[in-house]
């Protein structure tokens, strides 16, 4: 018989997090841009302290553990708050993306049950727009104080957020229950049908917030200062505003301002070593850098997810700027980083190419993921880095099944994200293409990730994305759609002379489409069914 344990049993909750950056690290700045301008700076001591505000006014409101909260705002301050106010409650924590359609919204925050919904002022004429929508909040509160609240008509029970937990006592005994018990809720973006919901438990979060503090991982710790471009209503900001107060990281919340002059100058100012968001924000940031012939003094280590980084923009982040990129992969249904790819000790003597090529793949599973790639008929494949099907996942943080959904997505208990993959001996995965949108023409597979990442390296090619289009002998045939950088002419025939160059002949496109912006969704990705809404029809 096996012999129990002797250790204490205490529960995995979030509020044991900002009480222990309170305790240990309360003199660690966080720091956030406000809504309407100016930065704002405290401590962990101060968002303990209002975080428990917060708790009591959201008591005093009427609210029971178990029902929702909902947000639409940006990265700030008082969105930290929250996310430990509401949670640590025994409440749900639902972050809502302002990105979705508004029908979507409506769905989502109905769907969720939300009682009060806490919004940026920048989102003013969206909730004007929606709350006639959604009778079940009770309450609105704008995350402001009342002289920056804007006049919202037609709308009832508008509060500031500031009036909210003023009268409030800064005492809060933070309730201990089941750390299986839900934390937050994040939807995914709909891109086809209604949103799907991931209720994420304390549990969950504390496990995955632990594990990427690790050095594999962000090396969060009192040296650092990190700043989470990646959206505290996407997959909760990957983690990193659980992570953070955990190692004592200095945090610094980016706010509205998302542009690359306006992050660049943040990052300089308030001397940031890491930070993560998706590829999009990291080309938008390339290109302010480059225009002005800038360097970057702290920034050490850039993570970035959500789609593929080009080869040649990690080239530069590394050769140029001297920043390593960490490379990761997790979805909604994951709560945050499943995998995460960083140089070893063994690859100091690689050359800089061998480098940037395998930081292009989304790296090892973290401790407490599992992964695997299967076949068209379950078979799990060999780990040899040739052999792709759809990536499989299971793990600490992995979702089982979807909120109020009737059945559950797991097949023998693993979770099939709908990504196609190969994994390599050493453990190393890398996302070939999604499962709807890999090419087959003629038999064969086309990745439109290798074929995009190919294009970005071009030196007129700002951004590119690559559909199938059908084809009546192959099948389906590659179309490329380009983005130029400003001032630059290049064409259809000097981007296909280039790409042959570095794919299969049978690889190349068929066309190129120009276009001044590519269809950019709610989380930063090329949203390609719109593209194919538009151009999908039949080569001729």
């Amino acid at each position: 018989m096996l012999q129990p344990g002797l250790m204490m049993d205490l529960p995995l909750m979030l509020s044991s997090i900002i009480e222990h950056a309170a305790a240990q690290y309360g003199d660690i700045e966080v720091v956030a841009r406000e809504t309407h301008g100016p930065l704002f700076r405290y401590t962990y001591a101060d968002c303990a302290v209002r975080a428990r505000k917060l708790a009591n006014a959201l008591a005093g409101l009427g609210l029971e553990p178990g029902q929702a909260v909902g947000s639409i705002a940006w990265n700030n301050h008082r969105h930290l708050e929250a996310y430990y106010a509401v949670s640590g409650s025994g409440m749900v924590m639902h972050t809502c993306n302002p990105r979705l359609h508004p029908q979507q919204l409506i769905y989502i925050i109905n769907h969720a049950e939300d009682r009060v919904v806490l919004f940026d002022a920048t989102f003013a004429p969206l909730v004007k727009g929606i709350a006639a929508h959604c009778p079940q909040v009770r309450h609105w509160v704008c995350l402001s104080e009342a002289v920056h609240m804007p006049a919202i008509e037609g709308v009832a029970n508008v509060v500031a957020y500031e009036d909210l937990i003023a009268p409030h006592s800064a005492q809060f005994a933070w309730p201990q229950f089941d750390e299986r018990s839900a934390a937050a809720l994040c939807y995914t973006s709909g891109t086809t049908g209604n949103p799907k919901g991931a209720m994420y438990s304390h549990r969950a979060i504390v496990l995955n917030a632990i594990t990427i503090c690790s050095a594999n991982a962000l090396g969060m710790s009192t040296k650092q200062t990190i700043l989470p471009v990646v959206p505290m209503f996407h997959i909760n900001a990957w983690c990193i505003p659980y992570a953070a107060p955990i190692a004592g990281t200095k945090l610094v919340l980016p706010g509205p301002k998302l542009d690359g002059a306006s992050l660049y100058e943040l990052m300089e100012s308030e001397r940031v070593t890491v930070s993560a968001g998706v590829p999009t924000i990291w080309q938008g940031m390339i290109a302010h850098v480059e225009q002005h012939g800038l360097q970057f003094s702290t920034m050490r280590v850039t993570a970035t997810g959500g789609s593929a980084m080009p080869q040649s923009l990690i080239a530069k982040f590394s050769d140029n700027y001297n920043v390593e990129v960490r490379h990761g992969w997790g979805m909604t249904e994951t709560t945050a980083v499943a995998t995460m790819g960083s140089l070893e000790g063994k690859h100091t003597d690689w050359t800089p190419a061998q480098k940037h090529a395998l930081i292009a793949r989304q790296g090892k599973s973290v401790f407490g993921v599992e992964i695997k790639v299967v076949d068209e008929n379950g078979a799990t494949l060999p780990r040899d880095g040739a052999s792709q099907g759809e990536l499989m996942v299971r793990g600490h943080w992995i979702m089982r099944q979807y909120y109020k959904a009737e059945t559950s997505p797991l097949v023998d208990g693993w979770f099939p994200t709908g990504d196609i993959a190969t994994i390599d001996a050493e453990g190393v995965m890398q996302i070939r293409d999604r499962t709807k949108d890999v090419i087959k023409t003629g038999g064969e597979w086309i990745s439109s990730i290798d074929l995009e990442s190919a294009a970005v390296a071009h030196p007129a090619v700002a951004m590119a994305a690559v559909i199938g289009v059908k084809h009546p002998k192959w099948d389906e045939r590659p179309l490329l759609f380009v983005v130029r950088k400003p001032g630059q002419t290049v064409e259809k025939e000097e981007i296909l002379a280039f790409l042959s160059e570095r794919v299969a002949k049978w690889w190349v496109p068929d066309d190129v489409v120009f276009l001044d912006a590519l269809p950019v969704g709610g989380t930063g990705k090329v949203q390609k069914g719109d593209l194919r809404k538009q151009y999908g029809g039949v080569f001729s």
